[in-house]
Parts: structure tokens; sequence; C-alpha cells
């Protein structure tokens, strides 16, 4: 009987997005600006919600955690890619891929999470105006940020730690850009039954409450909306909450097509995964600063420092 190789595997090796052999040099040149794009979108957000006061409001002090998460998210899987397709080594060692998996979904699932505290906002500000202050005060505001943290903590913990108490002792050929669920599971030499049935209903289940509460705030919303007899009164509220349903419909999409499709394709999920990672987090800054006035003008101040700085 042949004996079984026990050795166990101590790095992986990504082989990238499938099917791209050969146009590494023009998708590192494709994606290099989004991930830019990201992080300076994200940072100037950020900058102008932590620098004007009249964006010191629940509204901006979520959307500020936001772009911290949207630009650590990208961060965990892009700057890996982008060396694999600069012709460096694609090999990442197993205390990497595990760090890498636990802050994807850790951030992912903050994010989810994040876009639900956003509506129960929107849903006080407009279902309960005269006591907006007092229900989403600063010290409640903090309590809900740091309980997205605390959630998505143990939501990516239990994920880690099931896929990884599985023994690996080769392949280590990670079909995949970065080390998530999907690609790591047909590598580990171990019944892997329950880690998929668990990975498949806590991400599933997550995003299904996250996206049926965002349904019930927004149903009310509307409701509200709706009853407002100014015709500019309904406008300016709808124009608000425009922004928040159009980055949840691109945050949600790409989850229900990668984790909750009953028969895998790679080569779709891989599509999806790249849109998640550079498109989305790219989006959520043009999405909130196209659409959002305030947000407009104090970043017009911010240049408009900065150039007269430079100028004196």
């Amino acid at each position: 009987m042949e004996k079984k190789n026990d050795s166990l595997v101590t790095e992986f090796i990504l082989l990238g997005i499938p099917h791209t052999e050969g146009l590494e040099t023009i998708l590192f040149v494709l994606f290099l600006p989004f991930y830019a794009c990201t992080l300076l979108g994200n940072l100037s957000i950020l900058v102008a919600v932590l620098s004007s006061t009249c964006l010191h409001t629940p509204m901006y002090f979520f959307l500020g955690n936001l772009s911290v998460f949207d630009m650590s998210f990208s961060s965990v899987t892009c700057p890996k890619m982008l060396l694999y397709l600069m012709g460096l080594s694609p090999i990442i060692s197993y205390k990497a891929c595990v760090s890498q998996l636990f802050f994807f979904h850790f951030l992912g699932s903050i994010e989810c999470f994040l876009y639900t505290v956003m509506a129960y906002d929107r849903f006080t500000a407009i279902c309960y105006p005269l006591r907006y202050t007092v229900i989403m005060n600063p010290r409640i505001c903090v309590a809900l940020a740091v309980g997205t943290w605390l959630l998505g903590c143990i939501h990516s913990s239990i994920l880690t730690l099931l896929t990884f108490i599985l023994p690996y002792c080769g392949p280590n050929e990670v079909d995949h850009f970065f080390c998530d669920i999907p690609a790591l599971l047909p590598l580990a030499c171990a019944d892997t039954s329950l880690a998929q049935k668990v990975s498949f209903t806590n991400v599933g289940l997550v995003s299904l409450i996250c996206f049926l509460l965002i349904l019930v705030s927004y149903t009310r919303i509307t409701i509200s909306i709706l009853s407002i007899r100014s015709t500019e009164g309904r406008h300016r509220a709808f124009s608000t909450c425009s922004a928040h349903l159009i980055a949840i419909l691109c945050a949600y999409g790409p989850i229900i097509t990668v984790y909750l499709q009953p028969t895998p394709n790679p080569m779709l999920e891989t599509v999806v995964q790249i849109l998640m990672n550079l498109v989305g987090p790219m989006l959520n800054p043009l999405i909130y600063t196209l659409r959002n006035k305030e947000v407009k003008t104090a970043l017009k101040k911010i240049l408009h420092r900065t150039n007269y700085v430079s100028e004196s």
C-alpha cells in the first residue's frame, strides 16, 4: 500500500488569475490605477470628514469608517496580486495565507455590518428626525462602530479556524490570486464537509440578515419619504439615501455571486472577486462624493487651502 504523504505545507503558490497567461503586464497596467484611485479616493473622503466640522455627524462618521475599511479591504489582496503580475514570486507563506484569509473576511464582514448600521442611521434620521440627535448620540455611534469590529472578528475567526484546522500536506497550488476558502479547501487532506457547510452558512447567514435589515429599514424610509408633502423634501430625502443604496448593490452583488451560488464557476468567481476587491472600493468614494454636496464642498475647501499654502 502506498504510504501517505504526511508532511505539512509551509507555503502556498498562488496560481493567479485563470486563463491570463501572457497578459500579466496588461493586467498590471489596468489594475494599478484602480488600486491607486481606491486609496486616493477613500483617503480624500476620510480627510474631508476629519477636517470639516460640518461633517462631524453620525452619517459622515460612518462614511469615514467605510473609507478606512475600503482602503484596508482592497490592500489585503491587491498588493500581492500586483507583485505577482510584475513577475515577482507567487509564493505566499502559510502564516501570510492565514492572515490574508482572516483579514479578507474580517474587513468584508465589517463592511456588511457597517452598511446595515448606515441604513439604521438613515432610517432614524428620516423616520424620527426630532429624536435623531438623541438616538444617534456620539456614544451610540462609537458603540455601533466597535460592535461591527467585534462581530467581524468573531465571524472571520470562525471561518479561519475551520479552514486552517484542517491539515494541508500537498499539493500547495492555490488556483486563485489570493487565499480564500473555496480555493483552499480542495487542497486539504481531510474531510472538508464541515468547513464547507459552516462557511456557506456563516457567509450566507451574515449577508442575508444584514440585507434583510437594510431592506426593512429602506421600506420604512420609503414609506416615510412618500408621506412628505413637499416635493423638494422628498427629492432631498431620496438623494440622501440613493448613494447608500447604490453602494449596497455594488457590495452585495459580488457576495451573492461568489458565496451563494449552488455550483461554483471558478472563472466567474475570479472576475467577481476582482470587481469586489478593486472596483467596489474605488466606486464608493465616487458614489458618495458625486451625489453629496457637503462632501464636495469640504473637498473644495481642502483643495483651496492646499493651493493657498503652496502659493504662499
